[in-house]
């Protein structure tokens, strides 16, 4: 099948990573057309609506009319303008269409709009990110997002042992992130444990972004409800991972992949959070035995080639 994601800018790199699993693990094919750069991540780009010249946008008409499959992800639909094109008018018959959604700030507060509009255009097939977000468009499915867990840049990669502890938080989004419970708790445990440093991984490339990740020994993604990248990809990296996973979160993450043990460390609020850090800072085989599990959970429950089949299997049953 030749698949198209169209949206207005790769969510957290979800598309780029999705793109080249399809590419490794299943015959389909699958291109990306975005039209935005936000922040300074540098995600790969595929076809990038801004930066086409004429060839690229004869390109991209090619590949919009030869697609079997139109997957939007975010807000995008059929009517956002592509440059000269949109999605609508090259919709057939054959054509099928699949909705994505990834807690983008709109949504999550007007998931009403999107319920009414999937129902009134009999639009079925709809996809969350998060189990959290079942809550805001009940119809849909919840795909995990992946991580290719055998990528150099997700491995992990011990660094020679210099007498710190250094916790790694990397918040696009500070206000969302739980990022000032963190700063408190880290000035609260530095003034007794100055060993204990905290890598705010700010306005950096994913590059850049995963590589410090990789040099630090603990990670904490947020306290929401539900886990993010940042988690996936410091659990990949082996790091002992803090989120403040919901009863709900951890009961849809288990059903999915019929496992009981999960491998974050769970902090629901800045108590917690303290506490988990104190421990973790202070035993050096507690972070150990984590941050083993945390890579042992990507290697063999959370994979790459077992979600892009659970992915294919949705495309090739699409109605």
């Amino acid at each position: 099948m030749r698949i198209v994601m169209i949206t207005e800018n790769d969510p957290a790199g979800v598309c780029s990573l999705l793109r080249r699993a399809l590419t490794r693990h299943t015959d389909h094919s699958c291109r990306i057309v975005t039209l935005e750069l936000r922040y300074n991540h540098l995600y790969e780009k595929d076809l990038h609506v801004p930066w086409l010249d004429d060839a690229g946008l004869e390109e991209l008409e090619s590949v919009l009319d030869e697609a079997d499959v139109f997957h939007f992800h975010m807000l995008a639909d059929e009517h956002m303008q592509l440059g000269p094109f949109t999605a609508a008018q090259f919709l057939d018959d054959k054509k099928r269409i699949v909705h994505h959604h990834h807690g983008h700030h709109v949504f999550r507060g007007n998931p009403e709009i999107f319920q009414k509009k999937y129902a009134d255009l009999n639009r079925k097939n709809l996809l969350v990110s998060t189990p959290d977000l079942l809550f805001k468009l009940p119809a849909a499915r919840w795909q995990p997002n992946l991580i290719p867990e055998h990528d150099s840049r997700y491995m992990p990669n011990p660094r020679l042992a210099d007498g710190k502890i250094r916790i790694a938080h990397s918040p696009t989004r500070k206000d969302l992130k739980n990022t000032d419970d963190l700063l408190a708790v880290h000035d609260k445990i530095t003034s007794e444990l100055p060993h204990f440093e905290l890598d705010m991984i700010d306005n950096a490339t994913h590059n850049d972004c995963l590589a410090r990740k990789q040099s630090c020994d603990i990670a904490f993604d947020h306290m929401q409800g539900y886990y993010g990248m940042a988690s996936l990809e410091a659990l990949s990296q082996g790091l002992p991972t803090i989120a403040g996973l919901s009863d709900h979160t951890i009961a849809r993450i288990r059903e999915y992949f019929g496992c009981d043990d999960l491998p974050w460390v769970i902090a629901r609020h800045a108590d917690e959070l303290e506490t988990a850090l104190r421990h973790l800072a202070l035993d050096d085989d507690e972070r150990e035995q984590r941050g083993a599990a945390s890579r042992h959970f990507m290697e063999t429950v959370w994979t790459e080639k077992r979600l892009t089949t659970d992915l294919a299997t949705f495309y090739e049953e699409l109605a």
